[in-house]
């Protein structure tokens, strides 16, 4: 799936953030390959001939990688936290303007939620 079909944006860059969470748990193969197809944009053809093997080969191999990532997923949950804190994170913030607080706690709130941004 590329950019020219529905859903393809969403999927890559669904499997981007897999990638920055899971990436130390793939193997060199696997990594080189996703970065390739969905980092760099490589066509499955353009990876073959790079690599001296054939489209369906680099297929595999990618459908595989994506189905690690999807697996290591599927069992620690990782993106999903993440999405999750940040949608928290975005519902205290706009939470702050409905509180009756004066400007400096605001401030100092909105100093503790850039924290937490910064270190999760």
């Amino acid at each position: 799936m590329k950019a020219n079909e529905p859903d393809a944006l969403s999927k890559t860059t669904r499997i981007n953030l897999l990638f920055d969470f899971y990436e130390p748990l793939l193997t060199e193969k696997q990594r080189t390959f996703l970065k390739y197809y969905f980092h760099d944009d490589f066509s499955l053809g353009e990876i073959a001939a790079e690599f001296g093997i054939s489209r369906q080969a680099v297929y595999e191999h990618v459908k595989r990688a994506e189905q690690v990532l999807e697996g290591y997923e599927s069992k620690l949950n990782l993106l999903s936290k993440h999405e999750s804190l940040l949608q928290l994170t975005a519902q205290l913030v706009n939470s702050l303007d409905e509180l009756s607080i004066d400007e400096q706690e605001k401030q100092a709130l909105m100093n503790v939620i850039a924290q937490f941004r910064a270190t999760e």
